[in-house]
């Protein structure tokens, strides 16, 4: 069958199957992670967990919300697709000329590298930051010819990097991809798979924690002074007053959104999910849902086992490596390792699977490369995923993409108000379309959200501005190239 003969996608997920993509694509590194830099931050249990179940509300009224838009438009290209109804094609494609330069792609990057550093517990040489693969072979070239090439001193200045972990990251980012190319189904069986088995090994992880290693002196400790906010740096505990808390508050919540983003993935894959208009709402709640209870109770695990400080201070943030060396002893980080590997190599199948659908529709629509809009004979768009395996691994080469997802976090959120707004927009224009779900709690819960997305908006303009106008510049540089898409559309 020809490229041409394929006219859609196939429906072939069912509930179970888009409960698992919104659950795995969620659940990568970040929950093993972030939540040292956020008691660094409020340095405080209550405060803390405050942070987590405030994301995990923000991430619940968007699911929720995004049902109603789902039903409406049950097709590929998600978010794309209710941008460019709500509001005009422009404003789609600046979401997805951002998703596909930075937050997609990094994303995929991001996720890969840390699989990647965590099989480096069982194979040390991924671990070696001193082992610039480029540098050995200049300097190797060097020794044949009995000098050190030119080119061996640029490498030397960290110029161009290039290390076993990231090779391994490009590596798998291939592998998943190549997976993808083969139709839906082989994407699925892994998915449900690692989904499945990770959210498992998690609630394990939980129950073992308050079971075998939770004291009752460590959990008293931690919530005697639950809401008096600090700063941890190190061994020194600095008070946070007044409007200050505001600022931690934004500057934590980067980890938690990270670490809850993508939920809205399975928007992307609609045209291959049996009953859209049914399945995308169901399976948006339950998913987050799940992962919402999971990450406010490995927190509530965190705090029972580890005192604040040692949250805050875990060598190179690896809160779960922590906590579960002190509930499996020396085994515990090799126990992490192995389900953050799981969890990685899920959560990028995820990614991978569904990113590819929005360039999908944008070429569909004369926005992106032609090619990009064409499926293969296994009702797949392969070129759209080759495209998105290249950007993802040089992001995994340049060594920036942990900054770039710190950039585009503000434009993120910004995405997701402008989106759920646009419901307010289309009861209003397009009253007469079918709106087999509607959003719950409309208008105060989508209300409420907007307005706490726009607050945490502002507070990192003010206190983080580092990871505001980068992130909007790379998004603005859409601007021009929408208009040249469309002059070339027109000729």
């Amino acid at each position: 069958m020809s490229n041409s003969e394929n006219s859609g996608f196939k429906p072939t997920l069912g509930a179970f199957d888009a409960t698992m993509i919104v659950a795995g694509s969620m659940i990568g590194s970040g929950i093993f992670i972030v939540s040292a830099s956020i008691t660094q931050n409020v340095g405080a249990a209550g405060w803390l967990i405050a942070v987590w179940a405030l994301t995990g509300f923000m991430t619940l009224t968007a699911a929720l919300s995004y049902g109603e838009l789902s039903a409406m438009f049950p097709k590929a290209g998600g978010q794309y697709v209710y941008l460019k109804e709500s509001y005009h094609p422009l404003f789609g494609f600046l979401y997805g000329w951002s998703f596909f330069s930075v937050i997609q792609t990094g994303t995929i990057a991001a996720v890969g590298v840390a699989f990647s550093k965590f099989a480096g517990y069982f194979f040390p040489a991924l671990e070696m930051t001193d082992a610039n693969i480029l540098l050995q072979f200049e300097y190797a070239r060097g020794l044949h010819f009995n000098e050190v090439p030119i080119s061996a001193e640029i490498l030397k200045s960290g110029v161009l990097n290039i290390y076993p972990a990231q090779l391994l990251s490009i590596l798998l980012i291939i592998v998943l991809t190549y997976i993808n190319t083969k139709g839906v189904k082989g994407g699925k069986l892994i998915q449900t798979t690692f989904t499945v088995t990770k959210l498992l090994s998690l609630f394990g992880l939980i129950g073992f924690g308050f079971l075998l290693a939770s004291k009752a002196s460590i959990w008293n400790a931690n919530w005697e002074h639950a809401w008096s906010m600090n700063t941890i740096k190190g061994s020194t505990t600095t008070p946070v007053f007044g409007v200050a808390i505001l600022g931690a508050i934004a500057a934590s919540m980067v980890g938690s959104i990270f670490s809850s983003d993508a939920w809205n993935n399975v928007t992307f894959i609609a045209g291959e999910i049996k009953n859209p208009k049914r399945n995308i709402g169901l399976s948006l709640f339950l998913g987050t849902l799940i992962v919402t209870v999971i990450y406010i109770a490995a927190n509530l695990m965190y705090i029972s086992v580890l005192p604040l400080h040692e949250i805050a201070n875990a060598p190179s943030e690896r809160v779960a490596v922590a906590a579960s060396s002190v509930i499996f002893g020396n085994m515990g980080a090799y126990v992490i390792a192995v389900m953050i590997m799981i969890s990685t190599f899920g959560c990028n199948n995820g990614l991978i699977l569904a990113g590819a659908r929005v360039y999908y529709t944008m070429a569909q629509d004369g926005l992106f490369f032609k090619k990009a809009g064409t499926l293969n004979k296994n009702a797949v768009p392969e070129w759209a995923l080759w495209a998105q395996c290249i950007v993802a691994g040089l992001l995994c080469l340049s060594g920036k993409y942990g900054d770039l997802l710190d950039m585009v976090s503000f434009i993120v959120v910004i995405f997701y108000v402008l989106t759920i707004f646009g419901i307010f927009i289309l009861r209003k224009i397009r009253p007469e379309m079918e709106r087999p779900y509607k959003a719950f709690g409309y208008p105060v819960l989508p209300a409420i959200y907007i307005l706490m997305g726009i607050a945490f908006c502002v507070l990192l303009i003010i206190y983080k501005p580092d990871f505001t106008w980068p992130g909007l510049i790379i998004t603005l540089i859409g601007i021009p190239l929408y208009y040249i898409a469309v002059r070339n559309k027109k000729r």
